[in-house]
């Protein structure tokens, strides 16, 4: 991901000492796959205990999704962490918009946060 990009959505996240931002709301068949960036970058995994991240979400007709995996790790400058984060069923073709619910577990607590992203689709 380019961080020099406009996101989609930006959010502060853990307890506000990093950045969250969704620069892709990507569709697939099956799926959709957010991508996103957090600075500064989130602790190495080789030093400290790992973050974890978890995906649910609901769209504006009514459709709930749930999470089906990522990935993410540090970016070659070290200055941020690279991610994405799947959710299954495929985005309704209808849908406009998606509420997301992103839920951290560092350290054994929760720290979820919350997105409004608009889709691809128009209402009709």
């Amino acid at each position: 991901m380019k961080p020099h990009r406009t996101p989609l959505a930006s959010v502060r996240i853990l307890n506000g000492a990093h950045e969250l931002s969704v620069h892709g709301l990507k569709r697939r068949d099956d799926s959709f796959t957010l991508h996103y960036t957090i600075a500064p970058r989130l602790p190495d995994t080789a030093d400290d205990l790992p973050v974890l991240l978890a995906l649910e979400a609901m769209d504006d007709v009514g459709n709930e999704y749930f999470d089906w995996g990522g990935a993410y790790g540090a970016a070659g400058d070290g200055t941020h962490t690279n991610g994405s984060i799947s959710a299954q069923p495929a985005l309704a073709a209808k849908a406009c918009e998606i509420r997301v619910r992103l839920s951290f577990l560092l350290n054994g607590e929760e720290h979820p946060c919350h997105l409004m992203l608009r889709t691809s689709a128009t209402k009709s």
